[in-house]
This record gives C-alpha cells, structure tokens and sequence, in this order.
C-alpha cells in the first residue's frame, strides 16, 4: 500500500459518522450564533429601554406557548388546573393568542413580544415549573433559566417524539406521553447521549380527547358534496413541494368540493410557492384555501383527508374516524433525533393501518384511490390499534396530565423546603462545633 492509500484510509469517514459530526457541528454553530444575538438583542434592550423587565414575584406554574395555534393544547389543562384553584402564568408569543381572551379565574396570560424579546425574557424568567410544547430548550436561543426549577414538555401530535430536530428534548426534566413507544424512544436517546433519566409519564394527549368530546357534542352537518381536504406539512418532503399543483389539478379534475389548508409555516418560509399556487388555483365555489386556527371544523367537514407526515393525519383518523391517503417521502432523518436509534420509525407501521400510500405512479389514479377508501371500511380495524398505541387513557388525559403536574410542583416546593431547612442548621451546627472546639481547647 502506498502513501496516498494510507492517507486516504485514515481521512476516510463513513457517511453515517460524517452527517452525525456535521450535524453535532452546525447545532455547536447554531449555539453560538444565537447566543451572540441574544447578547446583542439584552445589550440593545439594556440601551433602549435600561432593561429586561425584572420580575417582582415566583409564579409556582408558567406556560409558555410560542405560537396561538397550541391553544388547543393547553387549554383543556387550563380548564382542569382552574377547576382545581390552580393560579397559572400563562405567556404567549401571539399577539392575538386565544389564551389571552379566555375568561378563566385563576390564569393572567400575558403577550411576551416577539422574536429574541421571547428568548430574553424566559431566559430569565422566574417560576417553579414550565410547561412547554416547544423543544430545543438550552439548544439555541431559549435557555434554561436559573430561576426555574423544572421544564416540562407536552407533545402537540399523537406521534414520534424522534421527530423533532436533534436533542430536541434532551434539556428537560419531565415529559408528558400519549404513547409507550415514546417513552421507549426518550430512554434509548438517554442511554445513547449519557443523560440523567427523565420524569417520564404516559397520561394521554388532553387535545384529543377534547377534539372528541366537541365531536360528539356538535349538531350534525347538512347534507353536503363529497369533500376532499389536503392537508400538508411543510418543506421540501412535503407534499406541495413535491407534487406542486398537479396534485390540485388531479383533485379539481373529479369534480368533488376541495379544500386546500396548507401549514401555516408555509406562508412564512415558502411564502413564493404558495402564492404562485394560489393565483394558479383561484378559490372558487370548487377550491376553498383554508386558514383557520381552529381546525375543528375544516375537519368535520371533510371526507378523506390527504396528507404527509403531518400530526393531522393522527387527529383526523383516529378522532374523525375517517381515511386517509398519505404520502412517503424520502425522508431525510440525519437533523433528526429518530437518526440515533437506527429503528424502523413507529409512523412507518401506523400509516399503512390508517390508509393507503399515495406515490408518484399513482398519482394518475387518485380518484381511484379515494373511492377505493371511502367505499372500503377494512381500516376501521387499524384505526382501533394505531388508538391503543398512540392515545391511551382516552378522555382521561387532561385529569392526568394536571395530577402530574401538581405532584412535580409539589416535588419542587418540598426540595426548596428542605433546603431552606439546610441553610438555616447550617448556622446552628456551625456555632455547635464552634463551642465544643473552644471547650476542648479549653481543656488543654
């Protein structure tokens, strides 16, 4: 073997390891870039205004939403902790959050501001315990602060807690499952990464068992067209940006009502796509865009859902009752956490009991596809297990998710307790030995 093939063997690294060191490399990258920006926006903040406001009180609970469409699922805690006397804090990144007109007794929900004045206020916030639904927290620019004792994380879909962006839960204390194989998924992450076990507690997912009881408690709809909805994620695995508008030619084509309700992350990061989408595809008595906050209706509304790999897939069938034709994108999992575990993804099992896989050969059949599933019940059975798996203890999930927040409230106010009760002994046992060294030295 020559030099040159030495030198190359030893500079030779397998793809898998070099996306994992890429990846560990950009989120160090991203670290650093966000806190520089942090810095700066305190420092302008200190400038134009003297500073971050300083808190004057402790809340015992804060919830922080960064965005007014997770209403839907911390409401339904809201309502259980107020029932219970429960004073809470809650902090919005939505100016026009519904949090902030709900008329519950014993919440203040207060409008945080946007961009970096989120981060620098809850980088310093004050409280007990958080509870939150978004993930990166001590990844990039949300910090943990000093002044909070515990983090705890709700999902926002009845899916793979893998799935969100690298280390995306590692930061915090406890988390809140639907499903086990979540759980199983956050302790092989541990294990993995060397991290300090997490409160892990299975109770549910409180938005779906209040989607279902607002269901059975609506009147029923008139007498409508058939109604198809495509309901996509956003991104380049996406369905919009994979099939662009040949997709809504081939729905419009059967003549049926279609609605289109693209994430609303699309009109921010591909904003040129969907506005060319738009003008193409006018709305029309046919073609309804849809961007309701509440998706209650547009669901109830619809016949079949079309979708990816987004979370709706899960409310519309399992809450709906109803089919669903999915997508299989190739799916990129290096920038995420399901990248570590090398298993097959549980979504890869679930979809195929829920509906049928629309690929780019079938695209030309869809009409037939959506016939084949609305006049077909063989998924009812799927359905049945895709709920055993992913949403446990139906309609008991708001109950236990607040019992387990009050008893990791409690587990704070008792280890603060303890160590109040440390630091006033300490004095005590300080003066203690003092004496008895003296009286010994008086001895001698």
């Amino acid at each position: 073997m020559n030099i040159n093939s030495i030198s190359r063997c030893v500079l030779y690294i397998d793809p898998g390891t070099g996306s994992m060191l890429f990846t560990i490399l950009m989120a160090l990258l991203g670290t650093a870039f966000y806190s520089l920006r942090l810095f700066f926006s305190k420092l302008r903040f200190h400038l134009n205004s003297g500073k971050v406001d300083q808190q004057d009180f402790e809340p015992d609970l804060v919830i922080f939403s960064d965005d007014k469409r997770y209403w839907s699922i911390f409401e339904p805690l809201c309502a259980e902790l107020n029932r219970r006397g429960q004073a809470v804090t809650y902090l919005t990144a939505s100016e026009d959050d519904p949090a902030l007109s709900a008329n519950y007794e014993h919440m203040e929900a207060e409008f945080l501001g946007q961009g970096n004045q989120v981060y620098a206020r809850l980088n310093i916030l004050k409280a007990k315990l958080l509870l939150a639904t978004t993930p990166g927290l001590d990844v990039y620019q949300w910090k943990r602060s000093q002044g909070i004792k515990c983090y705890v994380h709700i999902l926002h879909a009845a899916s793979e807690v893998t799935l969100y962006r690298m280390f995306g839960l590692d930061y915090y204390d406890a988390v809140m499952l639907s499903g086990l194989f979540q759980l199983q998924d956050i302790r092989a992450l541990e294990e993995l990464r060397h991290l300090p076990a997490k409160d892990l507690r299975v109770v549910g997912i409180p938005y779906m068992d209040a989607m279902k009881k607002r269901l059975q408690e609506a009147a029923a709809l008139p007498p409508g067209p058939r109604t198809i909805l495509l309901a996509p994620s956003w991104g380049k695995n996406a369905i919009l940006s994979v099939y662009g508008g040949r997709i809504i030619e081939r729905l419009l084509a059967t003549g049926w009502k279609i609605i289109v309700r693209p994430h609303p992350q699309s009109f921010l990061n591909e904003k040129e796509m969907l506005d060319d989408l738009m003008s193409k595809y006018p709305a029309s008595e046919q073609l309804e865009w849809n961007r309701d906050v509440d998706n209650f209706e547009v669901l109830r509304r619809a016949d079949l859902l079309i979708s990816d790999f987004s979370g709706v897939i899960f409310d519309f069938a399992l809450v709906y009752d109803k089919p669903v034709l999915y997508t299989e994108p190739d799916f990129d999992l290096s920038v995420y956490d399901a990248w570590w575990l090398k298993t097959p993804l549980w979504t890869t099992s679930a979809l195929p009991r829920l509906g049928l896989a629309l690929t780019e050969d079938k695209l030309d059949q869809l009409e037939e596809l959506i016939e084949d599933l609305l006049e077909q019940p063989r998924f009812a059975a799927g359905r049945d297990e895709v709920r055993q798996e992913c949403w446990v203890y139906p309609g008991e999930a708001a109950v236990r998710s607040v019992d387990f927040l009050l008893e990791k409230l409690e587990e704070v106010k008792q280890a603060e307790a303890r160590e109040l009760l440390a630091q006033k002994e300490k004095p005590a046992k300080l003066r203690i030995v003092g004496k008895e060294r003296k009286t010994t030295s008086g001895r001698k």
